[in-house]
């Protein structure tokens, strides 16, 4: 005899559901975290650069620590960082709404949950990240 498989009574569909509700929630309070974090870098930012205009001091020859311009341009990356895990987010966001984002783009297969759930914007399966050939491994998330 044969085994025969129990009807699919969407449960299955609910659960994937549930899931997929959960990855938005996580990503969408990502997306909050960054952006608030964003918006307190652009104003320490702006604090930096009105302390430079309004500066008359060599803080190039300063002993007593680190200059404003070294200050500003860590900022700046710190904010360009910033930008750059938003798209991450956003990336991740049009692949859940796509369908395909547990989905790895360099090969097509799974990515793992565990990868997802510790990288939650990884756009590559951990067999493409690590292969030699770099159109595998390239993420853009």
């Amino acid at each position: 005899m044969g085994h025969c498989p129990p009807e699919d009574t969407g449960e299955h569909m609910a659960q994937d559901a549930r899931q997929e509700e959960q990855v938005r929630d996580r990503l969408r309070a990502e997306r909050a975290a960054v952006l608030a974090r964003a918006g307190a870098i652009g104003d320490e930012l702006a604090a930096i650069v009105e302390a430079v205009a309004s500066s008359n001091a060599d803080d190039e020859h300063d002993p007593e620590g680190a200059t404003l311009g070294f200050e500003r341009a860590q900022v700046a990356t710190l904010l360009h960082d910033a930008a750059r895990r938003l798209v991450a987010v956003d990336r991740a966001l049009a692949r859940v709404d796509a369908g395909t984002y547990a989905t790895c783009a360099g090969c097509g297969g799974p990515i793992a949950p565990g990868r997802l759930q510790a990288l939650p914007t990884t756009d590559r399966c951990i067999t493409c990240v690590a292969s030699p050939d770099p159109a595998r491994r390239t993420s853009r998330g």
